[in-house]
Parts: C-alpha cells; structure tokens; sequence
C-alpha cells in the first residue's frame, strides 16, 4: 500500500473505547426464552417453516429467503417453538415484526452438518449458496446479504476490503473479535478472496486499535496477497466510500457501488462468519456485542446467540446505573434510540448503548440555522447539509435529489458540530422517505395507469375480433345463399330440361 488519501470533512470525537476493551469478551449461555425475528436483514423478511410445538436443532433453518435479496434465520439452539407471534422490532419506531419464540431443551445440540473439506476445491458459486443459506449479512451493521456482494458479475476484482475501522464511539466488538480471533478473519479473508477471484485483499484497521494491528499483521508476512493496513483515526472512516477513498484515493460514483471500482467491502466480523459457515458448516446464531455506556454499570463485550433479549445483556453488564436515560442499538452517531429492552438481539446488534441525560441534546435548545457553514465543512460526502436542511424542510423534493440527498451517509458530523442544536440527520431521513414513498406512488400509479391501458387494448381487440367473426361469418352466410340458389335455378333448368325432352318425344310418337 504505502501511500495513504484524505477524504473531505469527518471529525474527531471522544472515543470511550476503553471503557470496555479492558476485559475479556464474555459469553452470555442460553436464555430461557429466545425470540428470533423472521426480519433481521435489508430486504424482505424470511418466511416462517416451521410451526408451534415443533422440535428444532441448533442451526436448523427456521425461517427461508423469500427472494434474492433476502436471508434465512437458524435456530440458535435445539429446543421447542412455543409460539409465532408479533414482538417490538430492534427498530426506532418498535413496531412489531414476526418472532419465532423457541424454549432452549439445554442440550444444544446441532443439526446434522457436513464441513467441506476443502474450499478451494469448490466453485465460487457454490460458496455463495453456502453463505446465502448460512444467512450470513453485514455484520457492520448495514445488515446487506453477505453473498451477493460475493457474485461480482462481469467485473474482475481488484482486492477485497475488510474493514476493522470502527470508528463510531464506544463501540469495541470487532477490536475485539480482531484482538482474539484473528485467525477466524484471516480464514474468512481466504474463503471471500477465493468466491470473488480478488487479486488482493487489505484489512484496514483505525491506529487507536494498536493491539488488533498487532494480532493480524503477522499474517501480512504470511500471505503476499494480504496487507494489513494502518489508518488514521477519524470519524467516519469506517463508512464504505470513505475507507476506499483512504485507501486508493478513488472515489465511489454518485448512486455507485464500491463493484464500480472493482473493489469489495466487507466487514471484519463477516468474514469470521463465512469462516465459520464453510469451514465448520456453521450459519450465523451468534456475534460479539459491546454493551456500555454511561448508564451501566459494567461495560464488556458479550457473545450472545441471535434472539437473546437486550434486558439479559444489560444484566450481564452490572444493570443500569440510577440515571441509565436511554438504549442505543449502535454507537451514538449512526445509532437507534430503542423503546424498550425486551427486544430482541438480530444480526446487525453490535451494540448496545446505555446514555445517561447528560449525553442528550435538549430539543428545547434549538435554534434558528445562523448560516455559519460548519456542517458543510465536515460533511464527508461534499454535500451542502445547510440546503438540504433547508429543502426538506420545505418539501422541496425535486431539489433535494438534484442536490444529492441519497449521497448522505447519515452519519451525523453536520448534527454534532450544529451551533444551532438542529437535528439535521432526521430532516435528511424525513426527505429520503417522502421521495421514497412518492417514488412508489408513482410507481403504484403507472402499474395501474399500464393495468388499466391492457385492460382497454385487451377490450378492443376483443370488440375488433369479434366484429371479425361476425363479419366472416355474414360473408359465409351470404356465400352459402348465393351458392344455394345457383342451385336451384341449375335444378330448376334440369327440370325445365327433362320435362322438354319427355313433350318431345311425347310429339315424336
């Protein structure tokens, strides 16, 4: 590598990683109830296969993708399904979604499974479906089906990106998992590599995680196709295009992919997954969580099985303290602020976030934009935050997408530098969601505008091809008339003919 690249904006925030690095990462054991949402994954929910009372493994697919972009759901353990029912989604606005309740029987025990032997013998497109039915997704946190960011269709990739940035504040579960686990990542690494044919692959880790650089560079001397890049520190150099902008100084295309580049970009805890899903038949059940903050008393990273509830977690962690104010799923930048903690742990929980009421901004402190500029200086996508706070206040969604809405990452930097105290990122969100749902108004309308439209071509050709029957068969009828009265007239003239004949010879006797 050598030569590292800026991108614009970002900035540097407290980061509370110490808080809780310090210990060793804990398992939390089997719960007595786990409630495993069928919707964990960006695309449509899986559907349910199984039924109540029926007698689960561990491992064993609960809950099948129901189209491309989609992933299934496995049982975290062998037990009972004692219900399917509707429970608060690990989602702002805690609406429910479909669980799978399972009571653990306590013996753990898989189903039957059949590791390869060896990877590199098996086509890529066969490692694919393994991962798609291990239901492994970005463990980052976007939650994105890992195995179709393996199937590089006409492009020919130039290296593989495993990002170890984790720049968000407070969050340490993948500085772990890279500090003790670091050949699970390495594995991972070699299987992605081999699926998408990558030429090279880098681990790019932030140079406050001095202990994880130390753990995986070794590797880098081990393997010419691996470097083991050190980063600087700033926020938010974890995002996708950010990190790739680091790293080659290209940048992504507006509305592109990383493909576009022909790079990927995976997460360091999703590699150790699809380690763990070829090489031991293993589908995701489990992951690393930082559970911290202000709020409770014991910080610490947790293994903890898929569908294990937030509350146990938290006990786990010493409980709350006596001013614990709020529960983040995520880190404080990018994060959503949960409405209870009996939801449940999904895939994409890499933390859990205890705020105390000093952490939060008063909404009463809000005030007028005063113009300073701020947020366009540290905005790392070259967006003017300053106008699209502006249009999407007004509803200005034509100019909000000519203003390059959809290129906002979301990440919070014009919010937190705001002298104003005005919560920029939920306006941006609002206007996302007004586009998206006219767009699919729209869409609604012109499916029904092209409904209604056949329906009218099928009326008239239907009129049209009835006119033509109508019209062959009169013609028909008028032919047969006309044939049968030539007919006649030749039956008539025989007659006339015969009845001439039998006059004359009459006259000739």
């Amino acid at each position: 590598m050598g030569r590292l690249f800026n991108f614009p904006g970002g900035i540097h925030l407290e980061e509370h990683k110490s808080v809780s690095n310090g210990t060793a990462v804990r398992k939390s054991g089997i719960p007595a109830r786990l409630f495993v949402p069928l919707d964990q994954h960006i695309g449509p929910a899986a559907e349910c296969i199984v039924s109540k009372g029926e007698k689960v493994l561990k491992g064993q697919t609960i809950g099948s993708a129901t189209e491309y972009i989609s992933a299934p759901v496995h049982a975290p353990t062998s037990g009972t399904v004692i219900d399917i029912q509707k429970f608060p989604a690990a989602h702002a606005s805690a609406l429910p979604s479909d669980v799978v309740i399972i009571e653990p029987d306590g013996k753990d025990e898989w189903q039957t499974r059949t590791p390869l032997n060896n990877y590199r013998d098996i086509d890529p497109s066969e490692l694919r479906n393994i991962v798609r039915g291990a239901g492994i997704v970005g463990l980052g946190g976007a939650a994105f089906p890992t195995f179709v960011k393996l199937n590089p269709v006409g492009h020919d990739i130039k290296a593989l990106i495993l990002n170890g940035a984790e720049c968000e504040p407070w969050i340490t579960c993948d500085d772990m998992l890279m500090r003790t686990r670091h050949g699970d990542i390495i594995e991972g690494a070699r299987v992605m590599r081999h699926a998408l044919q990558a030429a090279r692959v880098i681990i790019a880790i932030e140079d406050n995680k001095p202990q994880a650089i130390s753990a995986l560079k070794p590797y880098a001397d081990k393997y010419e196709w691996l470097t083991v890049q050190e980063i600087p520190t700033r926020y938010p150099t974890g995002g996708e295009k950010q990190l790739i902008r680091i790293l080659t100084g290209q940048d992504v295309p507006s509305h592109g992919l990383p493909l576009d580049l022909d790079l990927v970009v995976q997460n360091v805890a999703t590699a150790a997954a699809v380690h763990h899903a070829i090489n031991e038949m293993q589908p995701l059940i489990s992951r690393i969580i930082t559970v911290t903050g202000p709020g409770v008393k014991s910080p610490c990273n947790i293994e903890a099985l898929i569908g294990t509830p937030m509350s146990d977690l938290i006990d786990m962690a010493g409980g709350y303290t006596r001013d614990a104010d709020r529960l983040i799923m995520g880190g404080p930048m990018m994060g959503i602020t949960l409405k209870t903690d009996v939801t449940p742990v999904i895939k994409a929980t890499n933390c859990l976030l205890v705020q105390t009421p000093d952490a939060k901004r008063d909404a009463t402190t809000t005030r007028a934009c005063i113009r300073c500029g701020e947020c366009v200086k540290v905005c790392p996508m070259r967006l003017l935050p300053q106008q699209l706070y502006w249009y999407s206040r007004s509803r200005n969604f034509d100019q909000l997408q000519r203003h390059h809405l959809f290129d906002c990452i979301e990440c919070g930097c014009c919010a937190e530098v705001c002298p104003s105290h005005i919560p920029l990122v939920q306006y941006y969100r609002f206007g996302k969601s007004e586009i998206w749902k006219k767009e699919q108004e729209t869409l609604k309308a012109d499916r029904a505008r092209m409904r209604t439209e056949a329906r009218l071509e099928r009326e008239e050709r239907i009129k049209a091809e009835r006119k033509a029957r109508h019209a062959r068969a009169k013609a028909a009828k008028a032919a047969g008339s006309d044939s049968k009265q030539t007919e006649i007239k030749a039956a008539v003239a025989r007659a006339k003919a015969r009845k001439a004949e039998q006059k004359s010879a009459t006259e000739d006797a």
